[in-house]
């Protein structure tokens, strides 16, 4: 599996980053589990509803919307839940 990051996604993380630089740790252990265990229980996996995307979880707060294809994951966005759905 591969991750291909969006530019939106991008931006929002670096947004993120600066403001909670904890965060970016606990971001990036989230993605290299996605990579590597995507049906862990801590990353709440779950498809959206009418959607091709998936939401996982960084903390209670922190989404990040992917889509799988083929042997890669997409990341589409990363925010609150008010901000990625």
């Amino acid at each position: 599996m591969n991750l291909v990051i969006s530019s939106t996604f991008h931006k929002s993380m670096v947004k993120i980053a600066a403001k909670n630089p904890r965060l970016k740790k606990q971001i990036t252990k989230t993605l290299k589990l996605l990579l590597v265990a995507p049906d862990h229980p801590s990353l709440r996996l779950h498809k959206l509803s009418n959607r091709q995307d998936y939401s996982i979880s960084v903390n209670m707060s922190i989404r990040i919307l992917v889509r799988f294809v083929d042997e890669n994951i997409y990341l589409l966005a990363i925010g609150t839940h008010g901000q990625v759905y």
